[in-house]
């Protein structure tokens, strides 16, 4: 005998476009932790507290993009897995470089310069990329929300 969840599932016609409003919504709902912060703590803070802010923040932004519709769990693992893996932050970060000022710019150098450790599978070049992204989204959420969601909603999810 099915569950609710897995007939709804087994069910389901066509999937329902993605909706990234959902998980701006959420994000935004935690985004008043940046007025906590001052301008000079934010720079006081090292580019990897900032990716360590990131990494969950970006992790965050892709499980609630994959959200709807329904999936199996183990359906909306492979697709967060795929996301955030270290190679697809690089190649989002390539992919938002051309819109990023010149701060901004300045704290991806910073981001990629901290990166020091990695995992054995990864290139330490895409490593680096990836510590960027999270540092990029680390200062950003703390810093700039609006900015954050408008760069976020450039980004291509595989869907």
């Amino acid at each position: 005998m099915k569950s609710k969840e897995e007939e709804i599932l087994d069910g389901r016609d066509e999937a329902t476009p993605q909706d990234s409003s959902f998980s701006q919504a959420l994000l935004a709902s935690t985004a008043h932790i940046h007025q906590c912060i001052s301008q000079s703590h934010l720079q006081q803070l090292s580019p990897a507290a900032l990716a360590y802010v990131g990494d969950a923040i970006y992790e965050l932004y892709v499980r609630m993009s994959y959200l709807l519709p329904l999936q199996r769990p183990d359906t909306y693992h492979r697709l967060v897995v795929a996301q955030v893996r270290a190679e697809k932050q690089a190649l989002h970060l390539r992919s938002l470089t051309p819109y990023l000022n010149t701060n901004e710019l300045e704290i991806v150098r910073r981001g990629r310069n901290a990166a020091t450790g990695r995992p054995k599978r990864v290139d330490p070049e895409v490593y680096q990329q990836a510590t960027s992204l999270e540092t990029l989204i680390g200062y950003l959420y703390l810093s700039d929300f609006q900015r954050l969601t408008e760069l976020l909603q450039k980004l291509h999810l595989e869907k």
